[in-house]
């Protein structure tokens, strides 16, 4: 298992495959502002930058890893990577199930939108032994998260889940703590990385 495992882990941070899932996420993100593109064109200029939540997170973990394929690391963005990609991720994985139990089906496009922000909270995971981010970027990602959910269900800024419109009060009172449990998750990682790079040294 400890073979496998190690095994494992070259893979993902060989700089081939480190490039190929640039590339993966280079493109999804621009599918993602593509796919925002109605709500943006009612959107006021002012809240432009906080609507589309998973391309931009997807945009921060292209830029992470483009920073180490090149040996290099960005740490506030690679704490907004790790934190918005697991919470969008999962968010939208909740909004469809939702639907899908309200009106019974999401289509093909619903089926697409789970596996590939499944996939985003995954990989965000994945690289958990990647980051190098300390408490003030943690800090700093962490206001941009919450802030974000005020931005979103405050100002009315949030995605559009028509179906959903009933439930806004509890979906935004369920993203809250969604936020929470993404930043101690970011934590998490941040004092697991630092005893493991303390103990190296001693």
């Amino acid at each position: 298992m400890k073979l496998f495992l190690s095994q494992v882990s070259f893979l993902l941070t060989h700089r081939s495959f480190l490039t190929l899932l640039f590339l993966i996420n280079f493109f999804g993100t621009i599918y993602g502002y593509i796919w925002y593109g109605s709500q943006l064109s009612r959107t006021e200029p002012k809240f432009l930058i906080f609507v589309p939540d998973s391309p931009t997170a997807s945009l921060f973990f292209c830029i992470a890893v483009l920073g180490w394929i090149f040996g290099r690391h960005f740490k506030l963005i690679e704490a907004l990577a790790l934190i918005t990609l697991v919470k969008y991720g999962v968010w939208a994985v909740v909004m469809n199930l939702l639907t899908l139990k309200e009106i019974g089906s999401i289509g093909a496009s619903g089926w697409m939108l789970v596996v590939s922000h499944g996939l985003m909270a995954v990989q965000a995971i994945l690289y958990m032994s990647k980051y190098r981010f300390g408490a003030v970027h943690i800090a700093i990602a962490g206001i941009w998260t919450l802030h974000n959910d005020v931005i979103d269900y405050v100002f009315g800024q949030m995605p559009i889940y028509s179906v959903l419109d009933q439930y806004t009060s509890q979906i935004g009172y369920f993203t809250f703590w969604l936020s929470i449990v993404c930043i101690a998750i970011a934590y998490f990682v941040y004092t697991t990385n630092s005893k493991k790079y303390v103990n190296q040294f001693k």
